[in-house]
Order: C-alpha cells, then structure tokens, then sequence
C-alpha cells in the first residue's frame, strides 16, 4: 500500500475495539511467527495439531458443558470404544477431567477448544473468500481473514459476469453514503446507474488512481464538477492499491479484478461490526496518504 506499511499507518488512526486490535495484533505477528517459533525451539509436533483437530468434535461438544461418556457417544454418534478412546487422550493431555462421572473441560482444554473452532472457522472462510485471495495475494497480508467469516461472496460466471456489479450496486442503492478506494470505479462506464447514484444519489468519498479520477472528470465534466462543487463528492489520488474497498450505510465489501479484462471478477461483502471497524481503519490510512484532486 505505497510507501508505508499497515504498521506504520495504524498509527494515523485512533485505535479500534480489544477484538480489532487483538486480530491486527495477531496479523501483524503472523507474518515472522514461524521464524521466532524456530529460533526459540518451541515448535508443536506435527502429529499433536493432528491430534488436536481430529478431538475437535468432542472438544466442541465439550466447550458447552460436561457429559458423561453415554452423552459423548450419542451427541458425537460413536461407540463406547471409541468415546473412550477419546476421553482417554483429552485426560492424558490434560484437557479434561472428570467430575461426578461426567468430563469437563479444564481452563487448558477451554483455550484448546476455542482455537480449534476458531482455526476451523478461519480455514472455512479462507476456502469461501479463495476467489478473493487469489486475486490479491500479492497483497494477502494485508486483508485480515477473520472479520469475513459468513460474508457474502458474489463470483463473476461466464454465463453472468456482471454479477459481483450487480450486488455492489444494489448495496449502494440502499445507501446514503459511500466510501472506499479502488484503481476503478468498480463499476463499467456503461452501467451508467453508478455514476447517476455517484454524482446525484450519495454522499461519496474515494481515493482513485490519478488515471482514474482524470477519466471520470473527462467523461463527466459538468456532473462531476457540480457533484464536487455542492460537498457530495469529494475525489482523491493515490499512486497504488491492494484491492477495492467499499463502505456503505450498513455493510463494507472488499472487491478484486481480472487482470486481462479489468472487470469486478469477485465482490465480498458483510455487515460484521469488526469487519467494518478494520474497513474504516483500512480507508483511514489510505487516505491519510491520499491527496485531493486539486493538489
């Protein structure tokens, strides 16, 4: 995201919730976790994390309070042997311990559980957000995962490419504001409804490329200046960004292009308050390092 980092920029900003900060926190540590993970020798054995996810069933069933073994076998629908098989390993790892004949979690197997549905969660949304990722992975680091987990994902199909436009516009139809950057206007010049909601229906401030704004005033040079002119439009530059970012009334999208033809190829989209806080922070920093259109 040009000349600064998102380290360097979250200071530009005033600082979210305890969960924003903690997700970015994690994000930012992520990227060298490996390397001090090896130098401190503390690596966790391969067939542990294994071990770990394939108990996740029973941790789960667990997290929600203690079971005796026939309660273990019929919410998870295993034999006897096997429950105990499983309780047997949670005891030895110290996951569990058993009270009045029924197991409980212990504060260890409490924190064990909660990162195995959260790993789970986040693996599930990777796989749902993948035709996003792999538009961005130059750019990957940059986009925290977790604030997406049950966003909506509109993907172009070859029958319907206009598909992730049609959902981004029907979002800003239902929204008084609009906020976001982008090296487009997400929308082809020829769906002329964005630009009548951008110049007439919105309050609207985005960060463009140079290129891009120089476009739009070229194409719509009355509209435009009028729109600018009454304060419901207001146009910056920046030299580079890692994707779209859109932020309406009531829900945020992120947005990632073909490259051959420079459509919208995927629109992802929800209305997480923790997804929208890290949004306003992300557009924050980019236009922090923006500038306005007569500069």
């Amino acid at each position: 995201m040009g000349d600064r980092d998102e380290d360097a920029d979250a200071a530009d900003v005033s600082p979210g919730s305890p969960v924003l900060e903690a997700l970015l926190e994690n994000e930012r540590r992520r990227r060298h976790l490996g390397k001090r993970l090896d130098a401190a020798g503390d690596r966790v054995e391969t067939t542990l994390l294994g071990d770990i996810v394939r108990h996740g069933p029973v941790l789960e069933a667990l997290r929600e309070g203690p079971l005796d073994r026939r309660e273990i076998e019929a919410r998870l629908d295993v034999s006897r042997a096997t429950s105990h098989r499983l309780t047997q390993w949670l005891d030895q790892r110290g996951y569990v311990e058993k009270v009045d004949g029924r197991f409980r979690l212990t504060g260890r197997g409490e924190a064990v559980a909660d990162e195995v549905l959260r790993f789970e969660a986040n693996v599930r949304t990777v796989e749902r957000l993948a035709p996003l990722l792999d538009r961005i992975c130059d750019d990957h680091q940059e986009f925290v995962v977790e604030p997406f987990v049950g966003a909506t994902v509109t993907v172009a199909e070859p029958d319907d490419p206009y598909r992730p436009v049609e959902r981004f516009l029907s979002l800003l139809r239902e929204s008084g504001t609009f906020r976001g950057f982008n090296t487009t206007p997400m929308v082809p010049p020829v769906l002329g409804e964005f630009h009548r909601r951008l110049f007439e229906g919105v309050d609207a401030e985005l960060v463009y490329l140079p290129r891009t704004v120089e476009k739009l005033v070229e194409t719509y040079p009355e509209r435009a200046t009028a729109a600018v002119e009454r304060g419901h439009l207001t146009l910056r530059t920046r030299g580079a960004f890692p994707y779209g970012l859109a932020i309406f009334d009531g829900r945020v999208g992120i947005g990632g292009y073909d490259e051959e033809t420079g459509l919208l190829a995927v629109f992802v989209d929800t209305d997480s308050p923790i997804a929208r806080e890290w949004a306003e922070r992300v557009f924050a920093s980019v236009r922090a390092d923006s500038k306005p259109i007569d500069q």
